[in-house]
């Protein structure tokens, strides 16, 4: 007996050692921490298929499909192009255009080479290797960030572009552009984030504000649909074929959205973390998951509740949901939640009146992207500048580390909206004088599904209400 209780007690303090104490306590950190990110990418690639769902809802039915397709198309082509040149880019850029290392040694075209080629030495350490647990789902996860800002751009284009020239647009702006911008501005070597103190922890700028000004600059060289605006300059409104599928679209971003922010936290206890005892935002200052849960739940509450006050439509009023959470997405980490209900509340409110100026300048964006997702990106970029002013920007001693800062929020913006106005301009220019922009206007008028895809959306047409199909029924 005393021996069996012996052999018990050995067995039972390597249990406790292997638990608590050294290698069972960071493997089991490890998976978690790994496990955190795998998971925000499911949850992202909602975030798709509610684009999908949206821009079909809102395409008219003679363009049903090819609104989808161009929606697929972007997701396909942003994977490998993030994979071969985006990702080296986040890395390479942060301090300029002289890809020097930066303060904290992580970034700089040495390191890039070293960690984010696709091909060469710096491939083996983009595929399997049980030495590293998170490179692959952090950058699962930053490329579906770069998806996300192409299937943006996509809903503001649809019925009237051709679909080469759309993909070549979505790689620009979601393998590069937007890349450029994660790199000043949401690396903690970036040199908006070192010189300015800017904070975007949920990317209203960097994500959301450059890719709906690069649509803008797309927009402008596109031109409106036939029809929407008469010669006195007055618009007519083109309702989608299906309200009730955009609004479910709708939601499914907001689904996705809480991956998307998910992947904005960096776990605790590993080699790449920030701290070993608690999550911390991409700039290295602390964060909790319950903090999130509040704001992002009141930030969508805020911005249906303000469209509705001023709409009632349920199109705005989801809208309004997207708006609210980008309206507080920079200081999630910070905002009370009354304050995020406050900052969602008054973006509702600008939603549709921002969109209706757009609209008087002879931009036709079908779903609203530039100002849900640019101009209110930006107005949620420059909130926290207000609010948040003496926060600390950047982990680091007192004194020392940046500050967040009306000025510095400011800059960010500024710099966000070159980032997207102007290669979604230039390219988008440069494909109009090469014939590739824009669909011939017979193809339009017929309907993008009957010439550019196989396949028909609803081939027994969609009955009107009290209509019966079969009268002997």
């Amino acid at each position: 007996m005393e021996e069996q209780i012996a052999e018990m007690a050995l067995k039972i303090a390597a249990l406790e050692e292997a638990a608590g104490g050294g290698g069972g306590a960071a493997t089991t950190n490890t998976v978690f921490a790994e496990t955190f990110y795998y998971l925000t990418i499911p949850l992202m690639i909602i975030i798709h298929a509610g684009f999908l769902a949206y821009e079909m809802g809102a395409s008219r039915l003679k363009n049903v499909l090819s609104s989808g397709v161009k929606n697929i198309l972007a997701f396909a082509f942003i994977i490998p192009t993030f994979y071969f040149f985006g990702w080296w880019v986040y890395f390479g850029f942060p301090t300029g255009w002289d890809f020097a290392e930066g303060p904290n040694g992580i970034s700089g075209a040495a390191f890039a080479n070293s960690i984010a080629w696709g091909w060469g030495e710096s491939a083996q350490y983009m595929g399997p290797n049980i030495a590293d647990n998170i490179s692959g789902v952090f950058f699962g996860a930053f490329a579906l960030f770069a998806a996300t800002t192409a299937s943006i751009m996509s809903g503001a284009v649809i019925e009237r572009i051709q679909t080469v020239g759309f993909v070549i647009l979505a790689v620009i702006l979601g393998s590069f552009a937007w890349v450029v911008a994660a790199a000043w501005g949401w690396h903690a070597d970036g040199w908006l984030v070192q010189d300015y103190g800017l904070h975007d922890f949920g990317a209203a700028g960097l994500v959301h504000a450059v890719a709906g000004f690069f649509a803008l600059g797309v927009l402008i060289n596109l031109g409106p649909r036939i029809g929407k605006f008469n010669a006195d300059g007055s618009a007519n409104h083109i309702a989608g074929h299906n309200m009730p599928l955009t609004v479910v679209g709708l939601m499914l971003i907001i689904v996705g959205f809480w991956g998307f922010l998910m992947a904005c936290v960096v776990p605790p206890g590993e080699a790449w973390s920030w701290f070993p005892d608690k999550f911390s935002t991409i700039y290295g200052t602390p964060i909790t998951l319950s903090a999130l849960s509040f704001n992002i739940l009141m930030g969508v509450a805020g911005g249906i509740i303000g469209s509705w006050v001023l709409t009632r439509d349920p199109f705005w009023m989801m809208s309004g949901a997207l708006a609210g959470i980008i309206s507080v997405a920079s200081g999630l980490d910070i905002y009370y939640p009354a304050l995020a209900f406050i900052i969602a509340f008054s973006a509702g409110l600008l939603l549709k009146p921002l969109a209706n100026i757009l609209e008087r300048m002879g931009i036709d964006d079908a779903v609203g992207a530039v100002t849900v997702h640019g101009t209110i990106g930006l107005y949620g970029l420059v909130m926290l500048g207000v609010f948040a002013s003496g926060f600390p920007a950047l982990q680091g001693a007192a004194g020392e580390a940046p500050t967040i800062s009306l000025m510095g929020q400011l800059v960010g913006a500024g710099v966000f909206f070159l980032l997207g106005f102007v290669p979604g301009y230039v390219c988008s220019l440069i494909l109009r004088i090469l014939g590739m922009l824009r669909i011939p206007e017979g193809a339009e008028i017929v309907g993008m599904d009957r010439v550019k895809v196989p396949a028909e959306g609803y081939p027994e047409g969609i009955p009107a209400p009290g209509v019966v199909l079969n009268p002997a029924e």
